[in-house]
């Protein structure tokens, strides 16, 4: 823990995670994975079918998958998740028929890679469920993804998708974590405090469904066991050390049409390069949140922003309230999250996150809109972020 209470830029020693990712998973504690490979349990879903349906035994498996991911290895592979190869099919379809309608309209950019060079499919869980809500109803009516995201963010979890193929060459990602925290710049990550950094590994969970068979080639997704632990790693992942060290160490398992690979969002992993040249690599990423990532009340915070707006702007050219004290209004009213959002029509113009409203708020007050241009140009940003 930093004495301060907060991390920065140059918090953590890459020494300090070489000697923590040089840990080995003790197998004693896992009394359902069926094998282990490179520090990743393997769970044949077909041989667990009983543990799923049980309530004291699912109990039981969810907590070894909580352990997994909080105190182990960080990583899990569920062999099998999907057995019927028919809804994958199905749902593979329907994924690969709505990125060529994306794509003749200008969409389907990927966030991680140059454009054009693979294809995402953003908000694919209502997407799916809008154009098939059968096979949205066969490929979610899944015990096992019901059960691991479960284990790690209790129940009423919110589960949202991001379909991405990768096509013959397409090259590998650098190392990262992920949201929320990790979707953050460096300036931002380090204003929050560090027992902050702790808690956002606990609010989300990562996941990938595999839609095509995932040999080495063709680069399953690069991790990192163990460096969950490494509390400063939302800053530390940024820097070239971290990723010298993760470039040695890393571990990538094969994967097969079916199976579901889950992580902690704070893992330093990346997906890799697909060195084939035949296999177009699809993984239905999952990205769950946590119920509690949510506020009590629901609040009308544009209405809010649009009646204090000009209250703001007239005491900012008076002089009557400080910039500070501007700042705390903002941030008592306004939205200052840019998630969730709707990335096919709000996506980040630069960096990793959308303007949100305060950022907008604050922009409208340095450019000096008038109150109905500042109320239009709020109107725009909430129709880009509706679904």
């Amino acid at each position: 823990m930093p004495d301060s209470g907060y991390f920065d830029i140059e918090s953590g020693d890459a020494l300090a995670l070489a000697v923590l990712t040089e840990r080995v998973l003790d197998v004693d504690g896992l009394d359902f994975a069926h094998a282990v490979e490179r520090n990743v349990p393997l769970y044949n879903i077909a041989s667990l079918d009983g543990q799923l349906r049980d309530p004291a035994r699912r109990r039981a498996l969810m907590a070894e998958w909580a352990w997994v991911l909080k105190e182990g290895s960080g990583v899990l592979v569920l062999q099998g998740a999907l057995p019927d190869m028919a809804v994958i099919d199905r749902v593979t379809a329907i994924f690969e028929t709505i990125i060529a309608q994306e794509k003749a309209h200008g969409g389907g950019a990927d966030h991680f890679a140059a454009s054009g060079a693979n294809d995402r499919v953003w908000n694919a869980v209502q997407k799916l469920c809008l154009a098939d809500p059968e096979a949205f109803a066969r490929y979610f009516g899944n015990l096992a993804i019901d059960a691991v995201c479960e284990a790690w963010l209790g129940p009423f979890y919110q589960l949202t998708a991001q379909v991405n193929l990768v096509r013959p060459g397409g090259a590998a990602q650098r190392v990262h974590r992920d949201y929320h925290l990790g979707f953050q710049t460096a300036a931002i990550a380090a204003r929050f405090p560090a027992h902050v950094h702790d808690l956002s590994a606990v609010m989300t969970l990562q996941g990938a469904v595999a839609h095509t068979d995932m040999p080495l080639d063709s680069g399953p997704t690069q991790l990192l066991p163990f460096s969950q632990l490494f509390a400063p790693g939302y800053m530390a992942y940024r820097r070239d050390e971290f990723a010298n060290l993760f470039a040695e160490r890393s571990v990538q398992l094969p994967l097969g049409k079916g199976d579901a690979l889950f992580f902690n969002p704070a893992l330093f992993h990346a997906a890799g390069e697909n060195r084939t040249t035949d296999i177009h690599r699809m993984a239905n990423l999952l990205q769950i949140s946590s119920a509690f990532g949510r506020a009590m009340e629901s609040v009308d915070r544009s209405a809010m922003c649009k009646a204090l707006y000009p209250v703001l702007r007239d005491l900012r050219a008076s002089a009557s309230l400080p910039p500070e004290a501007v700042d705390a209004a903002i941030a008592a009213a306004a939205e200052g999250y840019s998630f969730p959002t709707n990335l096919d029509t709000d996506p980040p113009e630069s960096g990793l996150a959308p303007e949100t409203q305060a950022a907008l708020l604050r922009r409208g007050l340095a450019e000096s809109m008038t109150p109905d241009a500042f109320a239009a140009a709020l109107d725009a940003s909430e129709a880009r972020r509706a679904p």
